[in-house]
């Protein structure tokens, strides 16, 4: 296989694995995607080595140049997945610490009224 071929080659796996990730972020798979970034980043090593030595026709770079747009904004989209999921783990967070220092707070008190409040709560009677 000529550099040439095998750098457009190199450059369609990639487009169809970052597509493959971008599924994988829109259905909340996060483990699914971090596995899959790992051969993506040795594809995109692969890729890089070959496209140094390689002298692309002008079909070839157009070729390519459509290739790396596809490439990129499924990476942006990714990318944007990753930025609400770090949002939402955020507010999980936040949510959590605040009910840990409310434990801790009023942890006993708390517990005394949710026990009062089962005992004259008619539907736990």
């Amino acid at each position: 296989m000529s550099t040439t071929r095998a750098v457009l080659d190199g450059y369609t796996r990639l487009r169809q694995q970052v597509a493959v990730m971008l599924e994988l972020a829109r259905a909340g798979e996060w483990d699914a995607l971090i596995e899959r970034q790992s051969g993506y980043l040795q594809l995109v090593d692969r890729v890089r080595q070959l496209d140094k030595d390689a002298r692309l026709d002008h079909e070839g770079l157009q070729c390519k140049a459509e290739l790396l747009e596809a490439i990129l904004a499924d990476d942006l989209a990714i990318r944007e997945q990753l930025m609400a999921r770090r949002s939402e783990l955020g507010q999980l967070m936040d949510t959590s610490r605040r009910q840990r220092d409310l434990h801790r707070s009023y942890g006993k008190q708390a517990a005394s009224v949710i026990d009062a409040a089962g005992k004259f709560d008619p539907e736990t009677s």
